[in-house]
């Protein structure tokens, strides 16, 4: 017993001080991207053709990238002009599908639930994560939030066993045709009123998986969407800061 005390002792306060604090993440850790398309020679599309899944787009409405596509693997940033960079900013999660759509004016950060929903769930937030075929990369990392380092509790906010104890659920994976009863299923057995997460490409847009067979393209044309945690897989600060910005504590 003695030995675990000392020990404890010498470990000290291992939570983190977010938000009062903002995390120190490693300098190669790929956030939030940078677009500077006034770098980009007229006609030029070397961006657009590195990008393996589509997520950057340049078109009439100039040049953007899709943060709900977008695998941070950075291909893109290989443009000779410097219009692409990645950035540190761990801040990524949004309301609205088309607030993922980032341009040169930069991010749109998720908003505060309504105040009738954040009377409810503004200070105790019970969420069933259901991994729709997810690689577990996404849910590796949702699970960490539950670690000393994070945790979530402390927030309010707790993964619960069974969706009739939830007030939402956030959902993993791009939903394959094998999970989409269970999805369904589970989305109907949470009382209403209920709040739907789409955590990592895959839920958000199908990810590496997108315009399969066997997929739904996540989560977005079957369930209604409160909030957008973009990544593969999003970074536990990403999330916790999605989560803390749609409960008005950020």
């Amino acid at each position: 017993m003695l030995s675990i005390l000392r020990e404890r002792l010498r470990q000290g306060y291992r939570t983190s001080r977010f938000p009062k604090e903002e995390p120190r993440l490693p300098q190669r850790f790929r956030g939030m991207p940078r677009l500077a398309p006034e770098r980009c020679p007229a006609g030029c599309k070397a961006c657009v053709s590195a990008c393996p899944h589509g997520a950057m787009v340049r078109d009439d409405h100039g040049l953007r990238l899709d943060l709900g596509r977008c695998l941070f693997c950075a291909d893109c940033a290989v443009c000779p002009h410097g219009a692409v960079e990645f950035t540190n900013d761990y801040r990524l999660a949004a309301t609205s599908r088309e607030d993922l759509l980032l341009a040169q004016e930069g991010p749109r950060l998720a908003r505060a639930l309504e105040k009738r929903m954040l009377a409810l769930f503004g200070r105790s937030l019970k969420l069933r994560q259901v991994s729709a075929a997810g690689c577990n990369a996404c849910e590796a990392d949702l699970n960490v939030l539950g670690t000393l380092v994070f945790d979530l509790g402390r927030f309010g906010i707790q993964f619960v066993a069974s969706p009739r104890h939830a007030d939402g659920i956030i959902v993993t994976g791009p939903v394959s045709e094998n999970m989409r009863e269970a999805l369904l299923a589970t989305y109907e057995a949470v009382p209403a009123p209920k709040l739907v997460i789409a955590a990592g490409a895959c839920a958000i847009g199908g990810g590496p998986f997108r315009d399969g067979t066997e997929v739904h393209d996540g989560v977005t044309d079957l369930l209604p969407v409160d909030l957008f945690i973009p990544g593969c897989p999003p970074h536990p600060y990403t999330s916790l800061d999605g989560l803390l910005r749609l409960l008005n504590r950020r």
